[in-house]
This record gives structure tokens, C-alpha cells and sequence, in this order.
């Protein structure tokens, strides 16, 4: 164990988020302002629902749980109340569905073009479980939704064969085109994955927006996972920010959280997500809200910390969750989180808020055996945490 001083150094993250792009006249979100205007939807367009309530409600929008629960994901025994906007997506309505019946119809292209038309998307593979192996990531176009949800039924995995991020977004890159005047804040596109597994992506090389995010890489609009898998995704082995073995999430609309619902991220010896920083997720700057689900079996395993001591490439903090940035929160509610491991420090979560406004909270959740390598917070075993005060934890087991 370090010296408290030491901590400090090799805690204090200096991330800032990645600029807009040049073309993007309003870099700095002006409360009140308006979207510039969008022509009206044609074509595949047209088809996409229009309403921007939220992340799957609140109303007919949201189902109380998953449809069809095949998938067995996150934790049973979680008894977190999962809140409207966070629920699944009723998909009984789909704008457009891939495959026609049978496994082979279920291809990459047909991932990749559904995807980019966006709204609701479902799978009609065939009644076994089947893998799309992905060619090429799936891009979500900025234009196309408001809501673009891919639900998998509990039987698709997507698989990036250890070559390729699965999924990405990004109000901010030109080449999905700009919707509004500030594309760090804006309430589109929504993107909900559920009932879907995730497996074998990979972002490693990726340099745009600073990489990370194996299987999935988001920057604006709005994020939710439901009833989803995660398993053996990889990001850039080192480097002292970068992170998101998983899940890689830059900026949310009006710093409203991300929802990881009811889904696992690694779960077994040999199935967790391994990066420099952030062995399941990572971000700058984002809040996130995690209920009833497992994250374990993850690593961090870059070397160095953030900033990167003198001789060495950086990173290796937050096992399972890496978190930095400044007015940011975290809540963690009805969740194991488990057999996770950092080389640096936060074995399971490294939360660093640089001007120290940020809270994390831990509710009836069990955080075990997540060993930290240099460094984390006395008292909290397996978390490194400089915030607005120390971590509240009640009903929860910290060991």
C-alpha cells in the first residue's frame, strides 16, 4: 500500500473529453437552446418512431421486464427497483426485423444496414441461439430513430470474432452526420440494447475519440443495456485513460445516466473483459445507474496509472468500472461485483472526479475479492474513490 500522498498522484486522472469536430458550431451546451432544424424523415427514416420520451418510457413504451426472459443475465436475487425509463422496450412492434426464419439469413450485412436505418430492431433467426459473427461494426446513423433499439430475444449473440468493435455511436463524427448545433448534448439517437449478448469484441487500435469500448463505443444522445451479456471483449492493453473493455461511454444528454439493467459482464473464469483501464465499463465525465447485475471475472491491466508514471504506457486502474471526469455519479444497487482485479488501483471500480463534486452510492449490492494492485481508498475494499465524500454504502457487503 502506498503512502496517502501517492494515492493522490497516481489517482487524480487529468481526462478531458475529445473536442467536437471542427464542423460543430456550438462546442459548449447552452441551457435553453434548441436543436437546429432536421428535414423531415424519408424512407427508412419515416418508418422510426418519432417520440423522444426517454429511454423506453415512461409509458406503452416501457415493459415491465424483458420480453421472452431467455437469456439468463445479471443477478436473480437483485432487488433494486429498476425505474420506468430504465425497463426494457416493448419490441412487439418492430420498425424492421433481421433475418427471415433461419441462421444464415441472420448476417453481418443485415446487422450492420438495420442498425444504420435504425428504430426498433428485432431478429427472426430461428428458434436455436445463433451467433452473427460481424464483418464490419455496426454504426448507428445520428439521423435515424430518435430510439434505436436492438433486441436479441434472448438467443443472438454478436460477435466481433476478436477482431472488431460491435457497436458504436457518436453524435459528434461527421461521417454519421451532425443533427443539431452542439452534438456533445443532444437527446438523440437513444440506444437501447437488450436481450442480446455481446462477445469476443474487440477495439484494440482504435484511436478515434481516444478507443476503448470492445464491443460497444457511444459519445451523446442516450445509452440503456437490459437483459444483456458481455463476454471476453477486449480494448488497447495500455494507456493511462482509455478504457471499456465492454462499454466505453464519453458523454449522456444533460448528464442524465447510463442504465445497465439486469446484465453480466464477463461471469465466469476466462469470459471477463480485459483493457488498460475498465475491465467491463468506462467513461469521462458520465453517470451511470447499475441494478441488479454481475460484473466479475474483468481486468485492468495496463501499467502506471493515470497520470502514467515516469517509464511507463499508463493505466491498469478499475478493474470492472472505470469512472473519471468531474460533476459525474454512480449508483450501484442489487449487483455482485466480483473476482474483478486492477493492477493499479480499484480492483472493482476507480471513481476520480478531478474538482470533487462527484458521489458514488452502493446499495444491497456485494462487492468481494476484487484485489487491487497498488492502490485504493482504506475502508473500501477494492475502490478507489476521491469525491465529493466517501462512497455511501448501506445494505451492502464491501470485502
Amino acid at each position: 500500500m502506498t503512502s496517502v500522498a501517492a494515492l493522490l498522484v497516481l489517482g487524480v486522472a487529468t481526462a478531458t473529453l475529445p473536442a467536437c469536430a471542427a464542423d460543430d458550431p456550438a462546442p459548449a451546451f447552452q441551457p435553453g437552446a434548441s436543436a437546429s432544424p432536421v428535414a423531415p424523415p424519408t424512407g427508412a427514416q419515416a418508418e422510426a418512431p418519432q417520440t423522444r420520451d426517454g429511454l423506453g418510457g415512461p409509458g406503452a413504451s416501457a415493459s415491465p421486464k424483458p420480453a421472452g426472459k431467455v437469456l439468463a443475465a445479471g443477478n436473480p436475487n437483485g432487488t433494486a427497483t429498476v425505474p420506468a425509463e430504465a425497463r426494457a422496450v416493448d419490441t412487439s412492434k418492430p420498425t424492421r426485423t433481421i433475418g427471415t426464419g433461419s441462421p444464415a439469413s441472420c448476417t453481418s450485412a443485415a446487422v450492420v444496414q438495420a442498425v444504420a436505418a435504425g428504430g426498433v430492431i428485432t431478429f427472426n433467426c430461428g428458434p436455436a441461439p445463433v451467433t452473427i459473427k460481424m464483418t464490419a461494426t455496426a454504426k448507428v446513423r445520428n439521423a435515424n430513430g430518435p430510439k434505436v433499439v436492438l433486441d436479441g430475444g434472448g438467443r443472438v449473440t454478436l460477435s466481433g470474432q476478436g477482431q472488431r468493435r460491435i457497436l458504436y455511436l457518436n453524435t459528434c463524427d461527421e461521417a454519421q452526420g451532425f443533427t443539431t448545433s452542439h452534438c456533445q448534448n443532444q437527446d438523440h439517437p437513444q440506444l437501447t440494447v437488450q436481450n442480446l449478448t455481446f462477445a469476443d469484441g474487440n477495439s484494440t487500435g482504435e484511436k478515434a475519440e481516444g478507443g476503448g469500448g470492445g464491443a460497444i463505443f457511444v459519445r451523446g444522445g442516450r445509452l440503456k443495456v437490459v437483459n444483456s451479456r458481455f463476454v471476453r471483449n477486449r480494448c488497447d492493453r495500455t494507456g493511462p485513460d482509455l478504457g471499456g473493455a465492454a462499454i466505453r461511454v464519453l458523454s449522456q444528454y444533460e448528464n442524465k445516466p447510463v442504465y445497465v439493467v439486469s446484465s453480466t459482464f464477463g461471469g465466469a473464469a476466462g469470459q471477463g473483459g480485459s483493457c488498460s483501464n475498465g475491465g467491463a465499463l468506462s467513461s469521462i465525465g458520465v453517470s451511470w445507474v447499475v441494478l441488479n447485475s454481475v460484473l466479475s471475472h474483468n481486468e485492468a491491466i495496463g501499467s502506471g496509472a493515470n497520470p502514467a508514471k515516469s517509464g511507463t504506457p499508463g493505466g491498469g486502474s478499475g478493474g470492472a468500472i472505470y469512472c473519471d471526469g468531474n460533476e459525474f455519479t454512480v449508483r450501484i444497487a442489487g449487483t455482485i461485483i466480483e473476482n474483478n482485479r486492477a493492477n493499479e488501483g480499484g480492483g472493482a471500480v476507480f471513481f476520480v472526479s478531478n474538482n470533487r463534486t462527484g458521489t458514488m452510492r452502493i446499495e444491497n449490492s456485494t462487492l468481494r475479492r476484487n484485489p487491487s494492485g497498488t492502490f485504493e481508498t482504506r475502508g473500501f475494499p477494492g475502490i478507489f474513490f476521491l469525491g465529493a465524500q466517501n462512497p455511501t454504502v448501506t445494505g451492502s457487503k464491501l470485502s
